[in-house]
């Protein structure tokens, strides 16, 4: 007999999708993404069965500093005018032991879709007050920016370069149980 399918989404309200990258090659900049939706469809509440779906709008990224996130959204870096998303498709948790788990999938930004293994903790299932049955996630990983043909930089008098090339991934995720 096959288990029933469950149906998932994002809670926006509760949930946040943020990165870090290196600045000087000295000090981080955070930043986060204010716009993004996801689904996830599993094999009753197992999520090893999922089959996720996640989607960033590119014009909603926030560093804090507008004159930096303008250049963000430039062509320089996500060209969010051409390319407004950045979208994440996968299959699956491979658990780990100990609540934690592997996700595997394939990162389009750009038009440029590569292969992304991210450190996946799960929190757990719980009943909000109103009945809504929920799941949360913290999410940790990283990228190059330049796999994905965000080449910008510009090279420091002193040697290196100003915006470091690794992303680190950060997302703390709850989901609300659909069906």
């Amino acid at each position: 007999m096959k288990t029933q399918e469950t149906k998932w989404a994002i809670d926006p309200t509760h949930s946040k999708v943020g990165f870090k990258v290196k600045h000087l090659m000295i000090s981080n900049v955070l930043g986060s993404f204010r716009e993004f939706e996801g689904t996830a469809t599993t094999e009753g509440d197992d999520f090893s069965t999922a089959q996720i779906s996640f989607s960033l709008n590119a014009s909603s990224i926030d560093t804090e500093v507008a004159d930096r996130d303008a250049h963000l959204k430039s062509a320089d870096f996500f060209d969010a005018e051409n390319y407004p998303k950045l979208t994440f498709s996968g299959n699956g948790l491979k658990d780990l032991g100990d609540d934690m788990y592997e996700l595997t999938g394939e990162l389009t930004i750009k038009e440029v879709t590569k292969s992304v293994t991210l450190a996946v903790e799960f929190g757990g299932i719980m009943a909000d007050p109103w009945g809504n049955v929920k799941a949360g996630f913290s999410i940790n990983g990283k990228i190059n920016r330049k796999d994905f043909g965000l080449n910008w930089n510009a090279a420091l008098e002193a040697g290196g370069v100003l915006v470091g090339e690794e992303v680190k991934i950060s997302g703390d995720v709850e989901l609300v149980k659909l069906s």
